[in-house]
């Protein structure tokens, strides 16, 4: 008869390559967890792992073992984990990663709607995965989707961009693409990053090519980014609900038939999905509103 264990120790010698870190992983002696393997090994009948010098390479066999095993064995311990959760109260703080500008303009405004407490830490969206992947926060906002296993994603909003000029730029009656490239190339750009997030978009949207400008001022800001343009630095591309909140006659829009939108998506690990559920809810009913 198969005991569990010895699926848990295969599982850690194919995560570490090792029978020695898989042995520390899951506290436990070598020799106790090489006799899980050969168990395993006798009871399939054939080898799951070619040993070779300080490390374990997996058979087809082996790897084979692994697809199957691997989704059983972590929905079994998310279930161990809902059940040992399912009574406690439901968190009074929760943990969350954002670009400080859609933190200050989405979520701000709204914390007393949640009835509980916050932490934020504010970062780009790589950051904010590693914050998610290390257990720093408990849910992250971004604008990029991550193929990392164990972490579920949800629509939250799409953000609308408009191309924003400070309001003396002269800018001229053109009707055509062409026209209208010509004219937006020839500006001083201002960029939010140097890989011109957005702004290549929305030129591959529009003009079917990339953009062939260099940004005078790379600030990685939307407000900054909206009070440069407002003192004649430049031309970039924002957020339309960033535009209805910041009124001013400092600035004006350009070509606004020309958009490109953006979606933003809530992030969470799969197995901590009990505990942010309530507030992921209370969050996308507020966008709706």
């Amino acid at each position: 008869m198969i005991d569990f264990e010895w699926y848990r120790s295969f599982l850690a010698i194919y995560k570490h390559n090792s029978v020695t870190e898989a042995a520390k992983s899951r506290i436990m002696t070598q020799p106790a967890l090489s006799q899980h393997l050969a168990s395993l090994e006798a009871e399939v009948g054939e080898p799951l792992f070619t040993r070779a010098v300080r490390k374990m390479i997996p058979t087809e066999r082996g790897k084979e073992l692994y697809s199957r095993l691997a989704p059983l064995i972590e929905a079994l311990e998310e279930t161990t984990v809902g059940l040992r959760t399912a009574s406690m109260p439901a968190p009074k703080v929760i943990r969350i990663g954002s670009p400080s500008e859609l933190y200050g303009e989405m979520l701000l405004p709204n914390l007393k709607k949640f009835g509980l407490g916050t932490v934020t830490y504010f970062g780009h969206a790589d950051q904010c995965l590693e914050d998610l992947k290390e257990d720093r926060v408990d849910l992250i906002l971004t604008s990029k989707k991550y193929l990392e296993p164990g972490i579920e994603y949800v629509r939250y909003m799409v953000e609308n961009f408009v191309a924003v000029a400070p309001r003396e730029a002269d800018v001229p009656n053109v009707r055509t693409l062409k026209e209208r490239e010509s004219w937006l190339s020839g500006q001083d750009w201002i960029s939010y990053g140097l890989e011109l997030p957005i702004i290549r978009r929305y030129w591959r949207e529009h003009f079917k090519k990339r953009p062939q400008i260099q940004p005078v001022h790379m600030i990685p800001n939307l407000n900054l980014i909206l009070k440069a343009i407002e003192r004649g630095f430049g031309l970039s591309l924002l957020p339309t609900y960033l535009l209805q909140r910041s009124p001013s006659s400092a600035w004006k829009t350009v070509f606004e038939d020309l958009t490109v939108s953006n979606e933003i998506l809530i992030g969470y690990k799969t197995i901590r999905k009990h505990v942010v559920q309530e507030f992921v809810n209370d969050l996308l009913a507020i966008s709706e509103e």
